[in-house]
C-alpha cells in the first residue's frame, strides 16, 4: 500500500516535470545578443512564469541546431538569404541591434583614448601592421606613448556572426579581407577564442592585445576601446547614442525576411560598426512558433529599457509592427 502510494507520487511528480519541461523554450546561437537574451529571458519568467532558455553558443552552432531541430529557434548575426532560409525551412526577423567594439590592452591608455583609422585597423588585421608604434597608428595618436611591442589580434574560434559583421566592415577597408564567420587571419600573433566571452577574457589577459566584441562584454569587464574612424572621416567613440544614430540608416523588409546587413553607415556621427542579431523559427513548428514570438512581443513591448541599459539599440516601432504582420502572414502569431 505504501509502496502504490510513493508509485502515484512519482508518477505525479514525473507528469508535472514533463509538463513544465514541455512548456519550456530552448534556444541556442549567437552571443552577440547573449547579455540582452539574458536579460528578457528573465524579466519574461517573472512576468510570466513562462521558461525559455538561451544558450549562446555562437551563430554557426545556432543555425546547424536550428537546421537540425535541436532547438525550438536559434539566434544568428549573420542574416540567412532568402535561398537559403527557403531551403532550410525557416522564417526569419530582427531583435535588436548591437555593435561591435575594437577593445584594446595597452599600458597607460584609458578608454576612448585610442584613435584607429580606417586605415590602420585594415593593416592591423591583415598583418601589415606588426607593431603599436608603427605609424599608421601613431599619426593619430601623437600625444599617446605607444610601445614598440607585437600586436596580438584576439579573434573568434568559432564560426561566429560577430566575426561575420566584423569581416564585412573589414572587406569595405580592404577587399583582400573576405566576409566570412571564420575567415583565415593574417596578422603575425593571433589568439582565438570561443565566443564573446572568450575573446573579452583573452584581451582582459594579454598585454598588447587588440580585439572585436559586442559592447556590453567591452562594458561588464570594464575594456578600453578605441575611436574608430567611420565613412564620414570622423573618429567616434563606441556609446549608445552613436549607435543609435548608426541604426537609423537600416533598412528592413518583410518580403525578403528582413534581410540587411548595416555594417559601415552613413551619417558623421556614425559608429561605423553596428549589426542586427536574428531569430530562426522552423517552418513547421507553429504552436511552439507561437511561443517564441510571444516571448519576443513581450520583450518588444517592454524589454527596451533593459536593451538600452545594455547598450543595444531596440528596433524602431515600424520595424517592430512590420515583424508582427509578418509574423501574422506566416500563422506564428
Amino acid at each position: 500500500m505504501i509502496f502504490s502510494k510513493l508509485l502515484a507520487t512519482a508518477l505525479i511528480t514525473t507528469v508535472a516535470l514533463t509538463a513544465v519541461s514541455a512548456d519550456e523554450l530552448k534556444g541556442r546561437g549567437a552571443s552577440f545578443p547573449g547579455p540582452i537574451y539574458k536579460a528578457w529571458t528573465a524579466e519574461y519568467f517573472a512576468a510570466t512564469k513562462s521558461q525559455v532558455n538561451y544558450t549562446p553558443t555562437g551563430s554557426g552552432d545556432g543555425i546547424k541546431s536550428i537546421k537540425k531541430r535541436m532547438v525550438d529557434f536559434a539566434g544568428s548575426d549573420k542574416p540567412l538569404k532568402p535561398k537559403a532560409l527557403k531551403k532550410g525551412k525557416l522564417h526569419m526577423f530582427p531583435a535588436v541591434v548591437g555593435s561591435v567594439v575594437l577593445a584594446y590592452n595597452i599600458e597607460g591608455i584609458k578608454d576612448g583614448e585610442l584613435k584607429l583609422s580606417r586605415a590602420a585597423i585594415a593593416g592591423i588585421f591583415n598583418g601589415s601592421i606588426e607593431f603599436w608604434d608603427d605609424k599608421k597608428i601613431t599619426e593619430q595618436n601623437a600625444e599617446l606613448k605607444l610601445p614598440h611591442k607585437p600586436i596580438t589580434v584576439a579573434v573568434r574560434a568559432d564560426k561566429s556572426g560577430t566575426t561575420f559583421n566584423f569581416t564585412y566592415f573589414l572587406n569595405k577597408l580592404d577587399e583582400n579581407i573576405k566576409v566570412s564567420k571564420k575567415p583565415k587571419w593574417a596578422s603575425k600573433k593571433v589568439i582565438a577564442g570561443k565566443s564573446n566571452s572568450g575573446v573579452s577574457a583573452n584581451i582582459q589577459q594579454i598585454k598588447n592585445s587588440i580585439g572585436y566584441i559586442e559592447y556590453s562584454f567591452k562594458e561588464k569587464l570594464g575594456l578600453t576601446a578605441a575611436q574608430i574612424e567611420n565613412k564620414e572621416g570622423k573618429y567616434i567613440n563606441p556609446t549608445l547614442a552613436s549607435f543609435q544614430d548608426a541604426a537609423k540608416y537600416a533598412t528592413w523588409t518583410a518580403e525578403n525576411d528582413f534581410y540587411a546587413v548595416i555594417g559601415d553607415p552613413a551619417g558623421a556621427t556614425s559608429y561605423p560598426i553596428v549589426a542586427a542579431t536574428f531569430i530562426l523559427l522552423p517552418t513547421e513548428k507553429t504552436e511552439t512558433n507561437k511561443q517564441v514570438t510571444k516571448f519576443i512581443d513581450w520583450a518588444f513591448e517592454n524589454g527596451d529599457k533593459a536593451a538600452t541599459d545594455l547598450g543595444y539599440v531596440p528596433l524602431p516601432k515600424e520595424t517592430k509592427d512590420a515583424i508582427r504582420a509578418y509574423w501574422e502572414a506566416k500563422g506564428v502569431k
